[in-house]
């Protein structure tokens, strides 16, 4: 990493390259983690780990447009009209009409479909607030503005990729 004006503090830390390096290293490592843990959750349900965390999307926020879901993913367009087309043939989601203009349609979660995933997360859950209480409250909070800064970033990425 360049070290430079903008980021204060880096010019008289030699082991920030160190740091840095270690840093990326433990988030591939993580990505890559969380992708076979997605992809093994998905493939219980008969999914692949794209329909998965689609499905968690539409289970944090609610029926949502596909065009909703393309900038949510970074999926083009065309993608995600097939993504819903599978989804729904599984029985995972339904298309409704908007409530308040008819012409447009969302893609609705089934929660029935799903009931079975909570177990699973709830385990999983259990075992990150036990690694929480190693941290303070304060360096969890540098945790989250870590961790929204690289998601907001990866977002950006993909939606360029998918140009």
């Amino acid at each position: 990493m360049t070290r430079t004006p903008e980021h204060p503090g880096t010019a008289d830390d030699p082991s920030r390259d160190e740091v840095l390096r270690r840093l990326f290293t433990a988030g591939r490592e993580n990505s890559s983690v969380a992708v076979m843990f997605h992809s093994a959750v998905a493939a219980r349900q008969g999914l692949n780990a794209t329909e998965g965390k689609t499905l968690d999307l539409l289970e944090r926020d609610g029926p949502l447009t596909a065009k909703d879901l393309a900038q949510r993913t970074g999926l083009a367009p065309a993608s995600v009209t097939g993504l819903v087309d599978r989804l729904e043939a599984k029985g995972f989601v339904r298309r409704i009409k908007h409530p308040s203009d008819k012409r447009r349609v969302l893609v609705e979660l089934r929660r029935e479909a799903i009931a079975g995933l909570a177990e699973i997360f709830e385990d999983w859950g259990r075992d990150v607030l036990e690694l929480c209480e190693e941290f303070t409250t304060r360096e969890l909070e540098t945790v989250i503005r870590f961790l929204d800064g690289a998601t907001e970033r990866q977002r950006r990425a993909a939606a360029r990729l998918a140009e």
